[in-house]
């Protein structure tokens, strides 16, 4: 009897252990079937991010567009062209306008488009910033502008804060608000008429949001604005002539979202369907 139920109790325990043993390895498949199915979303998933990540998204929904072209990296000028787009069309606006732009050309800046491979725009180095950038608000000396973008009209307390070590690095300030302490070492009143001896330069422009984080030293205070004398170069803006700023100011509309590209001709070509930029 007590044979029996040795017998008994150790087949009762080989099933038992055998249920257990097939219940793990069922189990097992299991994790391993869903481990597989978790990877594969992830991957999948990956992949799909990867093949539908589109450098132009950024500025997919944007109807106006400034570009201005350059013949290479170390031009001085270049040719300024807007466009408005049309059932997904870039069609040209007004008659193209010649433009100065950096004393020592153009490098790389840092706006919406993804980061490129090649010299970067530096505080100083007198660049302008290459690339695809929002444009911000429209500034000068008068009390109003004919513009539909929001307009600010400067005073002798108004600066742009280019000194790489300060909070305020690369942005519009008012002295009477940040106090004068803040806006030492600055190099660049927005009423130059006021500080720099009747300077023209500033009296109409607007901003081009190149290195819109502060990212110190990177290049600050870049805009498009009034040239002093026909074709002189700048510390890094874009510089053109009263008509064409004007024609500009009373055309562009944020509703719109308006960008700024600036762009030397073999990057032009080599960046224009994947950008989705006008084909001149």
């Amino acid at each position: 009897m007590i044979s029996c139920d040795l017998a008994s109790t150790t087949s009762t325990a080989r099933t038992r252990r055998g249920g257990v043993i097939r219940l793990a390895r069922i189990a097992h498949r299991v994790r391993t079937a869903t481990l597989a199915i978790v990877a594969c979303v992830v991957l999948t998933s990956c992949a799909h991010r990867g093949t539908d990540r589109d450098p132009a998204a950024t500025w997919a929904e944007t109807r106006q567009l400034v570009l201005v072209a350059t013949p290479d990296w170390d031009a001085t000028d270049g040719t300024l062209r807007a466009y408005t787009r049309v059932d997904g069309t870039w069609v040209a606006h007004g008659a193209p306008a010649t433009v100065a732009v950096g004393r020592s050309g153009s490098a790389w800046g840092l706006g919406l488009h993804p980061a490129q491979r090649g010299a970067q725009k530096r505080e100083g180095d007198g660049r302008a910033p290459a690339g695809v950038f929002a444009i911000g608000e429209a500034f000068g000396y008068a009390p109003t502008q004919a513009t539909a973008l929001r307009y600010q009209p400067m005073t002798a307390d108004d600066w742009c804060i280019d000194v790489p070590e300060s909070p305020l690095y690369n942005r519009i300030v008012d002295a009477r608000e940040v106090g004068a302490s803040a806006i030492e070492g600055s190099t660049e009143p927005m009423r130059r008429d006021i500080h720099l001896d009747g300077d023209q330069r500033y009296r109409r422009g607007f901003v081009i949001a190149h290195n819109a984080d502060g990212t110190a030293g990177a290049g600050s205070c870049i805009f498009a604005h009034l040239w002093q004398t026909p074709g002189q170069a700048t510390a890094g803006c874009t510089a053109m002539p009263e008509p064409a700023m004007q024609a500009l100011l009373g055309w562009l509309d944020p509703a719109q979202r308006p960008v700024f590209v600036l762009l030397p001709e073999a990057e032009l070509a080599r960046l224009a369907t994947v950008w989705r930029l006008p084909v001149r």
